[in-house]
């Protein structure tokens, strides 16, 4: 017998979600949940086994004691079944014969009813109300109360009638008519007796449920078909039958009283029974006398195997309880009293107290925040978590055994912030991926126009020279002398655009020094070609704009943007630069009031050889040596354009973004006032 070293109930982990099912029908809460699955405090289970019944998954399971018991049959000594009067709930389809025969055939050699021994506590319980008018009682005939009384309300332990269960009582009536060398073997529904026999192995074995009888009944090949009847072993019981359903011990001891009188109280089932004793504990019950029992009635326990509604188990027992009372013989049961009832019935209990510490408000208020319960309104009470209060549950996390995450409109809340992010870093991946496809593609066109501009850039000064010495020779108003300008004026376009794809495959490392952004902008604007019809603002931003960037660079970039936005406007317009701060970054943003870029056309701006503008006023080069400038520098350029005057002023922007310590490895950092190394 080991259920003082294992736990009554344990856990299958790896059935076990975080369902919290098995919290919520604890009413010891002997439940702690770690890393989202329950695992049973084996010193605060008081073995009710709900949490068995409760759990959807299978992944609860009780202490087998199937194993020790066939030990015991096989070991040659005499071997009695105790047999709670619940197993009509069980076996109501086997005649009461036949069911003694089956045990008897399983190897037991004498079947007793535990009933009988309900008799005896309801006489001793009688006795003790009788002698003690005005004390307060509760019964113990159930072991779960009993623990739970002990655990969670050990004030109350005084009031615990010291009177053992109908089991023990039983046991002890077995020992006394068949001799101490039996052993008695405890069948019926209850998980919580296991518990109960390992504290007093000198009256009880071992102790098994229905259902494991059924397994040992399996196991050895015996069903009603192969058995013999044969006769339930004396002594008989009378009313002590009842004793699996609610007041059924009040019925059994006569204890019943009228409502005026409300000197005696039934409660039954997992809430009822606490309620009843904290109750009692505050002083608003008067009844002198409190019968209790853990689950809805013995015969709604963990260790029943049947699916039947509870009514339909209270019928099948009140027939086999009337079969038994009025087919007794009367005078042999008064015989059986007068013969045990002075045996000794008396039992103490003590208190082992499990109630959980109260933490300090600010520690608990700390745990409350960290879920978002600010306010009481916040508390929403909702019993998802298990814990029928938000302050229970908080208790439960500062004694370490819940979570927070066990609150549902936490993990909600936390779910759609983590949705958010994932959004966000979804965002932020999917630009990378642009940058990247866009680096990919500036590199391989950069290898190409390597290629094509060395090959083509000197046979275009053979052109241009021999152009030029053919113009020198010819007559100005000559036709021959307009064709040479033409050929010049063309190669000469060719030239730059040869030269802008040097400047885009060319892979320069920039030179890094500390500059002041706003300076390097106005020293640009005041040399830059000007343009009457447009006119320009620069708005410096407050702060230090210095930075580590190659200024050339960047003045190259500026230069772009100025170009293609002073272009944008041929009709004039405003062009506004803007140099600021952005955490780490210094900034600036060009912008035109021109036509603005299409929507179609936005994603390919940075695209080598793109451009919208007429043929021969653009090479489309541009904005890709540009981006690559900026990438170099570990940036960002973004652009925002609206080409829809019906929508709002059309114009574009473009925001450049750089920062403040230049992280490229290969970079060449410089001192102020250092010149960069000729190539």
């Amino acid at each position: 017998m080991t259920p003082d070293k294992e736990p009554l109930v344990r856990t299958i982990k790896e059935r076990c979600k975080a369902c919290y099912t098995c919290v919520r029908g604890c009413p010891a809460k002997a439940i702690r949940i770690s890393g989202g699955q329950a695992e049973v405090i084996k010193e605060r289970c008081i073995g009710c086994a709900n949490c068995v019944l409760m759990c959807s998954r299978g992944a609860k399971e009780t202490l087998a004691s199937t194993a020790e018991v066939l030990g015991l049959l096989k070991s040659g000594a005499p071997v009695a079944a105790a047999l709670a009067p619940s197993f009509p709930v069980e076996f109501g389809g086997v005649d009461p014969l036949r069911f003694a025969g089956m045990l008897k055939a399983l190897g037991f050699k004498y079947v007793c009813e535990v009933a009988f021994g309900a008799d005896m506590v309801s006489l001793q319980y009688r006795k003790l109300i009788n002698e003690n008018p005005g004390k307060k009682y509760i019964s113990t005939a159930c072991p779960a109360v009993v623990s739970f009384v002990e655990k969670y309300h050990p004030g109350l332990v005084k009031h615990l009638a010291p009177i053992v269960s109908p089991m023990i009582a039983e046991a002890r009536v077995i020992h006394s008519t068949y001799g101490k060398d039996v052993k008695v073997v405890f069948i019926g529904p209850c998980v919580a007796k296991k518990g109960e026999s390992s504290r007093n192995q000198a009256d009880i074995d071992e102790s098994i449920t229905f259902v494991e009888l059924r397994e040992l009944f399996k196991a050895a090949g015996i069903d009603r078909a192969s058995a013999l009847d044969a006769k339930f072993d004396p002594p008989y019981p009378a009313k002590g039958v009842l004793y699996p359903m609610g007041g059924g011990l009040l019925s059994s001891a006569e204890l019943e009283g009228d409502l005026m009188s409300g000197r005696f109280m039934s409660a039954e089932g997992l809430e009822s029974f606490p309620e009843a004793l904290r109750n009692l504990e505050h002083g608003d019950i008067d009844a002198d006398f409190l019968d209790l029992l853990c689950c809805d009635g013995c015969i709604m326990g963990p260790g029943v195997s049947v699916k039947s509604s509870k009514h339909a188990r209270e019928a099948s027992l009140r027939r086999y309880a009337r079969k038994s009372y009025f087919s007794i013989r009367l005078s042999e049961w008064e015989d059986s009293v007068r013969r045990f009832r002075g045996m000794d019935y008396k039992a103490a209990f003590e208190p082992e107290d499990q109630r959980m510490k109260l933490p300090g408000k600010e520690e608990l208020k700390a745990v409350l925040a960290k879920m978002g319960k600010l306010k009481p309104e916040d508390e929403l009470n909702c019993g998802a978590c298990g814990y029928p209060t938000c302050v229970e549950h908080a208790v439960a996390i500062v004694c370490g055994i819940a979570e927070s995450e066990m609150c549902l409109p936490y993990t909600i809340d936390r779910l759609k912030v983590t949705a958010d992010e994932l959004t966000l870093s979804y965002n932020q991946l999917g630009k990378t991926k642009q940058a990247l496809v866009q680096s990919e593609k500036l590199a391989s066109m950069g290898q190409l126009a390597a290629g094509v501009a060395h090959e083509l850039n000197n046979p275009l000064g053979v052109v241009l020279l021999y152009a030029h010495l053919l113009a020198e020779q010819c007559q100005k108003d000559s036709r021959v002398f307009s064709d040479a300008r033409m050929i010049t004026e063309q190669a000469d376009r060719c030239k730059k655009i040869v030269g802008g794809l040097l400047n885009f495959a060319r892979k320069n490392k920039p030179f890094f020094r500390q500059t002041d952004l706003s300076r390097l902008v106005e020293t640009y604007f005041k040399t830059a070609p000007a343009n009457a019809a447009v006119k320009v603002s620069i708005v410096k931003g407050e702060g230090d704009l210095s930075a580590e960037m190659d200024p050339d660079q960047i003045i190259q970039v500026l230069s772009n943007l100025a170009t293609n936005a002073m272009e944008a406007m041929p009709g004039g317009g405003r062009l506004t630069v803007k140099t600021f701060l952005e955490r780490e970054n210094v900034c600036f943003s060009v912008s035109d009031t021109g036509c603005g870029i299409k929507p179609e056309n936005t994603k390919n701006i940075f695209q080598p050889f793109f451009t919208t503008k007429q043929i021969g006023k653009g090479t489309g080069l541009g904005l890709a040596v540009s981006y690559g400038i900026i990438k170099v520098h570990r940036g960002n350029i973004a652009v925002e354009s609206n080409s829809s005057a019906a929508a709002r002023p059309t114009g574009t922007t473009f925001t450049v973004k750089l920062p403040r310590l230049a992280r490229d490895a290969g970079a060449i950092k410089m001192k102020p006032g250092d010149a960069p190394a000729k190539a």
